[in-house]
């Protein structure tokens, strides 16, 4: 990580303070070049990462001077390296790349060479954080339960992670219980200045979760990537991107005080949606940002995805260095942090204009504007004010199937199915709330927000008021902070009166780790064919994610998951129909942004300790979790981390009983039931069927079969398959699984109007082919019905971003794109994706 004798600009090397030669930095202010100062911030992280790595070899002083030159190249689709950093793992993705490295060694022990060269190089975080599920919940011991049946079903899973912390170097693992990846990532993990052995430079980040931009929020830059490319950074590769332009996002105005960090979020994520942000850096300034807390900036960095962009900064001000000594980072590592970053003109205040950088494009929200909102009924984007909530679903309820419809006939609106539950009848209808969960990264670590739902709850408890028993409520703070502040200030024991007991730290409801619900619930909902609601305080709320019965799933500020719960419905206008009182007036009282919580992380035991591991260099890959792996539809269609309902469909032992058969999601070192798992999501929507299910047309036979039997069949014959899809193919999670599941299914090659960042990257990791229609074309407007035969010319040599040609065997011929964006991603396709390619490397050395 230091400076080299290689380095040629080892000359602008300079002490951080004077008196001790032994603290040194690059000090980019030395270039003398005019160029850096109008930078964006977040472009002056990567060229600080150029310099200080800068070897002629994996970056070139050429790389230095196309970021410099950002103002002209950012339009040129220039390709430069970044070596990020650090790198952090959730498990749900980690532990495959933990799998790959594992197998990468055995692979490299076969070919001859030294296994223990396949080890991280760049430092590495892997938080448990994604295998709990809502078991239990509305009693005071449903955390406790739902983290020993965690430890029961992940047993083998977690004996790995201790193996993998053991065998490799430079790797840390962060226990079950600790608190969800990004807010452990806020409160613990970050730097925000790394001091690597007297040598100072940015803290920076890639992330197996595409939700790391949280991280953005205090100031150190990080993205999602996918599993496979994270892979190759920890082995020392930097990550080769096209130069992105970065949109200035301006922020002025006062927020009225009912207004949430969520409404706010959700107002961004629109807006920018419609300004297109696809691939661009996001940064924001302006003097509104000095009246948002770390806790509000991350929850907007958090939602980066769900707009687009690949990256969502907040450069580091001065409430960045007080939330660093709130959450007990000792003040010489607050002095140094603050002394680097004014040293290296890369401390904000937002107030300054003068400070205001050059931007490729400004864009401006007025605080003021905003209003209280939700967004559904299946995208983050969708974005509905409260006041329009009911009048929405309702349109909603007969539009047409889609993101915005459920097609349901107009006289079936008003359906109504009784049903019993603990010995008293009830009522589901279409809008019915079954699930309210205050869960996620994206709020459940913002005080305001909490605080605010623990008030509301206090005084509905106050009013009588309650949440019918029924409704699964849950509450997964983002860390033990969460619950400390929540309990000192009295309003615990209110939230948990209405049901919303502590259920576990980690993402829950969010990701579909959100349960069963009640027999009876279930029973109505399929008897009636209701459209039920799910409420959460999330940012994913995809149709079949959350939970397979909740066809219409909100997101909401955990005060609004509190109000719909009590409500029971979403078809409800709070100002025409209150929930006791007005809810606005509720929301008033219950709404307190005052509170600062100044208590210290609390120490993370490791609940690993009592497992048994073993220490070889080489681990034995067995039984249902572990395999061996060298090698718009949304990701969370393609590859499903939720439920595993069927035995015989995914291959698992007899020995395991339904409640053992655990997630997709913790199942992702298997390849086998990875395989089965992929496009088995019911709500898949196959335009050769033209209705939801996991299921395909097999041509040969015109047979309609699961989609993994059929492409079984394709590859006992030999036929290469490709994949016909819409815009933004790979929406939603970073999970590198949604690549992998379609190589093992025989899919050579993807054909899509767009594609989603990280899931393209995934792509091109597992040497599948992005294809993307040229600007105009579509499925439809080709006449393509997937009934085809596809040949793909592929011309040698290949450059990146190629426009080829595809034949089909009724003669006729169009023209696509190939999505490899850069010279290094060609590389790793002539290899055949980027595992082989490093095997290949490592072994070679």
């Amino acid at each position: 990580m230091s400076a080299t004798g290689k380095n040629p600009f080892q000359h602008i090397v300079e002490p951080l303070d004077p008196k001790n030669s032994n603290q040194q930095f690059f000090n980019l202010l030395n270039l003398g070049d005019p160029r850096y100062e109008r930078l964006p911030f977040s472009i002056r992280v990567l060229l600080e990462s150029a310099v200080r790595n800068c070897d002629e070899f994996l970056v070139k002083q050429s790389d230095v001077e196309s970021i410099l030159n950002w103002k002209q190249t950012q339009t040129q689709t220039v390709e430069v390296p970044f070596r990020p950093a650090r790198v952090i793992l959730q498990d749900f993705t980690g532990v495959p790349a933990v799998v790959d490295f594992a197998a990468m060694r055995d692979a490299v022990k076969k070919l001859g060479g030294d296994p223990e060269k396949i080890n991280p190089v760049c430092p590495a975080d892997l938080v448990i954080d994604h295998s709990i599920q809502v078991d239990f919940n509305r009693k005071s011991d449903s955390l406790q339960k739902n983290q020993d049946l965690e430890f029961e079903r992940n047993k083998e899973r977690f004996q790995f992670l201790k193996w993998g912390s053991k065998a490799f170097k430079n790797m840390r693992i962060i226990p079950p219980g600790s608190g969800i990846v990004h807010q452990v990532n806020l409160e613990y993990l970050a730097r925000v200045v790394f001091n690597y052995n007297g040598f100072f430079y940015p803290d920076s980040l890639v992330g197996t979760d595409s939700h790391t931009t949280m991280i953005d929020g205090l100031g150190v830059l990080g993205w999602g990537v996918g599993g496979i490319e994270a892979e190759a950074v920890m082995l020392g590769q930097p990550i080769s991107m096209v130069l992105p332009e970065v949109v200035g996002y301006k922020l002025h105005g006062t927020p009225d005080k009912l207004i949430t960090s969520t409404d706010i979020v959700l107002t961004v994520t629109k807006h920018l949606r419609q300004v297109g942000v696809v691939g661009k850096f996001v940064e924001f300034f302006g003097p509104g940002v000095s009246q948002l807390s770390i806790a509000d900036r991350a929850t907007i960095a958090n939602m980066c995805p769900e707009y687009g962009a690949t990256a969502a900064f907040f450069p580091v001000d001065n409430i960045s260095i007080q939330y660093l000594e709130q959450t007990g980072r000792e003040r010489e590592k607050l002095d140094y942090i603050t002394k680097y970053l004014k040293a290296v003109a890369m401390f904000r205040d937002y107030n300054d204009a003068a400070q205001d950088p050059d931007y490729t494009q400004v864009v401006e929200l007025d605080l003021s504007s905003v209003v209280p909102c939700c967004s559904g009924p299946k995208r983050p984007q969708d974005r509905i004010p409260v006041s329009d909530m009911k009048k929405d679903f309702e349109t909603c309820l007969g539009a047409k199937q889609g993101f915005k419809g459920f097609q349901v006939a107009p006289e079936r609106h008003a359906a109504v199915v009784p049903f019993h539950f603990g010995g008293k009848e009830y009522i589901l209808s279409h809008g019915s709330v079954v699930i309210a969960a205050i869960t996620s990264c994206t709020n459940t670590s913002n005080p305001s927000v909490m605080l605010g739902a623990g008030l509301l709850a206090k005084k509905a408890i106050e009013c009588g008021l309650s949440v019918k028993p029924y409704i699964k409520t849950s509450l997964s703070p983002g860390s033990g902070v969460v619950t400390y502040y929540l309990k000192e200030s009295g309003v615990m024991d209110y939230l948990s009166q209405l049901g919303f007991e502590v259920v576990g730290y980690g993402c829950m409801t969010c990701i579909g780790n959100s349960g069963p619900l009640p027999d009876p619930v279930v029973e109505a909902i399929t008897q009636g064919d209701l459209v039920a609601a799910g409420v959460l305080s999330g940012n994913r709320n995809f149709e079949g994610r959350v939970h397979p019965n909740t066809r219409a799933n909100y997101l909401a500020s955990p005060p609004l998951v509190i109000a719909y719960a009590i409500a029971g419905t979403v078809r409800i206008d709070f100002e025409k129909e209150p929930i006791g009182e007005n809810y606005w007036t509720f929301l008033l009282q219950g709404l307190d942004n005052s509170f600062v919580f100044t208590q210290r992380q609390q120490k993370r035991e490791s609940s690993l300790k009592s497992l048994v591991h073993t220490s070889p260099s080489v681990y034995a890959l067995y039984d249902t979790h572990v395999h061996t792996l060298i090698i718009m539809i949304c990701s969370d269609v393609i590859q499903s981390s939720g439920f595993i309902f069927s035995r015989s469909s995914l291959g698992l032992s007899d020995s395991l009983t339904p409640r053992e058969f655990n997630s997709y999601g913790s199942r992702r070192g298997n390849d086998a039931i990875m395989a089965r798992g992929t496009f088995a999501n019911i709500r898949l929507f196959n335009k050769f069927l033209n209705k939801q299910a996991p299921q395909t047309v097999y041509l040969p036979t015109g047979e309609t079969l699961d989609v993994f039997d059929a492409a079984e069949r394709y590859q006992q014959s030999g036929i290469p398959l490709l994949v016909l899809a819409g815009k933004e193919y790979g929406s939603g999670s970073s999970r590198d699984w949604a690549a992998k599941g379609p190589f093992l299914l025989g899919i050579k090659a993807v054909l899509a109007e767009s594609y989603e960042r990280i899931h393209r990257s995934n792509l091109v990791g597992m040497g599948v082919i992005p294809l993307e229609y040229l600007p105009g074309d579509t499925a439809d407007s080709l006449g393509l019905t997937g009934r085809e035969r596809y040949t793909l010319v592929i011309p040698e040599p290949l450059t990146p971003r190629m426009v080829v040609d595809v034949k089909l065997d009724t003669g006729r011929t169009f023209k696509v794109r190939m999505r490899f964006d850069t010279d290094v991603e060609l590389t790793y396709f002539h290899h055949g994706g980027i595992l082989n390619y490093m095997i290949r490397k490592m072994s070679q050395n």
